[in-house]
């Protein structure tokens, strides 16, 4: 992505959920779990460092220094796996703001050190980093403005352990990520309102409706319920995201036909994929 282009740029470099998916059955959709960048000017925003992250480190350091706002909705391991495989991470010339809610006392920081300790990994955090980092604890419900112009607004989600939902504006332009929710009444209200509006809402649609009456509770929502969600809010473009493992790519596709036949906007986020506003 050019850093001196104008509106919003998009790119999927991570669209599974759960853990990742290699293989010859998900090779057109690809296997990295979450991880999304958005380009806002000369502002880097990332939602989320899952295994898809790596890749968008290699591409980044090939650049010359690295500076990204990291956004992480929450910390399931399937969220912040890419972190200690992220190049930039071990640079002096990168600089990277994480951005996330507290956890039981901890903060972002304390929270994605706990994932770089001996026996789990060689390298500890921040011992072996030589990129400058700071952290900022944002709850759900809070804001928080990033340079360049871009204003980042947050709602909670119904994940269990709690999930965070973000709406970044640059330029009259948004985009809405939302992951790792259950659709609920009382909770979709708050995430429609989030997303009003927006030229994208990327959206947990985990199952389709027929798997979910096996997973209440579980955290995760259906492409039928973010296509609802996305008409009543109104947005242009609905990113189906966090896919199942197993879900194939033929399977993908054929979700994929049966959503735009109810919504145009709607397609199923790719790795890789790139999108401009």
């Amino acid at each position: 992505m050019s850093p001196a282009s104008q509106g919003l740029e998009v790119r999927f470099w991570g669209t599974r959920g759960s853990l990742p998916a290699p293989g010859q059955a998900t090779v057109r959709a690809g296997g990295n779990t979450s991880c999304v960048q958005v380009q806002a000017g000369d502002t880097c925003v990332v939602f989320d460092a899952g295994s898809g992250l790596r890749e968008l480190g290699r591409a980044l350091g090939a650049s010359g220094p690295v500076r990204v706002h990291l956004l992480v909705s929450h910390y399931h391991w399937d969220h912040i796996m890419g972190l200690p495989f992220f190049e930039p991470l071990y640079r002096p010339d990168t600089e990277l703001h994480f951005v996330g809610e507290p956890r039981e006392g901890r903060g972002i920081e304390q929270l994605l050190k706990g994932q770089m300790v001996h026996p789990y990994f060689p390298v500890s955090m921040p011992e072996g980093v030589q990129a400058q980092c700071r952290h900022t604890d944002l709850r759900a419900g809070e804001g928080l403005s990033l340079p360049g112009g871009v204003s980042v607004q947050t709602t909670r989600l119904f994940h269990p352990g709690d999930s965070m939902a973000y709406r970044l504006e640059f330029e009259g332009r948004a985009v809405v990520y939302a992951t790792d929710v259950e659709h609920h009444p009382d909770h979709d209200a708050a995430l429609v309102e989030l997303a009003r509006g927006a030229d994208l809402l990327i959206y947990d649609a985990t199952y389709t409706e027929g798997e979910y009456q096996d997973h209440v509770g579980w955290g995760h929502s259906t492409w039928e319920a973010g296509v609802r969600a996305a008409q009543a809010a109104g947005v242009q473009r609905l990113a189906i995201f966090h896919h199942l493992p197993e879900r194939d790519d033929d399977a993908l596709d054929a979700i994929e036909a049966q959503a735009q036949a109810l919504f145009a906007g709607a397609f199923v986020a790719r790795d890789g994929q790139r999108l401009s506003f």
